[in-house]
């Protein structure tokens, strides 16, 4: 508990010496306003902007809703196929060794490279961004997955041939609870992909949502309001990985009795 305390106390620190610098480099005139706004200008931005004080137009709580409603569609998207193709893949040595270079070679690209073919196919519409951003979230959970069913124990595998356990029962009793660790791992990382490139895409393609609004404010030189889209992510960032770290504590508990 004092471990954990301390490492709170740390991060929180660091945390107020960042704000710290930035209300010193925004008052001193370090770095103009236009660029770079206070601390407190932002704040007031991230209120109206989410209505916080009843005055405000709530457009930036709308464009949140929207990041992250795309943001979790998406990474459930990836999440589901994910595991049912690495499930697929992982359970069979030969299919591994068939499919393995394929996905090597289409793991590394970049979702947001592939966002001018999807506008081509879907056109400039939601159901183009949410591809991509599947698609790009999809990786990190299918690579866990194939990683965790590869590595799971030979004698258990053994011993579900001698007793002539079905495929899916082999799955689902032997190769998930083995694969969990790693699936809950990949789907960590997962989402936040699926916030970077659903940001990307909204930028790219015009969707309704922060991104969108990040990039309108940078283009009116609206400093304060671009910092308070930029505070948005990160709160949304930061709590997305904490509830799915907690999540990952509850569902593993098992491996430490």
């Amino acid at each position: 508990m004092s471990h954990r305390f301390t490492g709170w106390l740390g991060s929180a620190a660091v945390l107020a010496a960042l704000v710290a610098l930035w209300w010193t480099a925004s008052n001193a005139g370090w770095v103009s306003r236009v660029f770079l706004p206070t601390p407190e200008a932002t704040l007031a931005s991230l209120a109206e902007g989410l209505n916080l004080r009843g005055s405000g137009n709530g457009e930036l709580l709308a464009f949140t809703i929207a990041t992250v409603r795309r943001m979790l569609e998406g990474w459930l998207l990836a999440s589901l196929f994910g595991v049912l193709l690495g499930a697929a893949i992982g359970v069979s040595p030969a299919v591994r060794a068939w499919i393995q270079p394929t996905l090597e070679f289409i793991r590394p690209l970049p979702a947001s490279a592939l966002l001018p073919l999807a506008i081509s196919i879907f056109g400039l519409n939601p159901g183009m961004v949410l591809f991509v951003v599947a698609f790009g979230a999809m990786w990190p959970v299918l690579l866990a997955t194939v990683h965790g069913f590869a590595a799971v124990e030979p004698r258990l595998s053994e011993v579900a041939r001698c007793l002539q356990m079905p495929r899916a029962a082999f799955v689902w009793k032997i190769g998930l609870p083995n694969a969990m660790p790693d699936i809950l791992a990949g789907m960590r990382l997962s989402m936040t992909i699926s916030l970077i490139v659903a940001v990307v895409g909204e930028m790219i393609a015009s969707q309704s949502g922060l991104g969108q609004a990040i990039l309108l404010a940078a283009r009116a030189f609206r400093a304060s309001e671009l910092f308070a889209g930029i505070v948005l992510l990160g709160l949304i960032g930061f709590a997305s990985n904490a509830l799915l770290a907690l999540a990952e504590k509850k569902l593993l508990r098992w491996q430490h009795p």
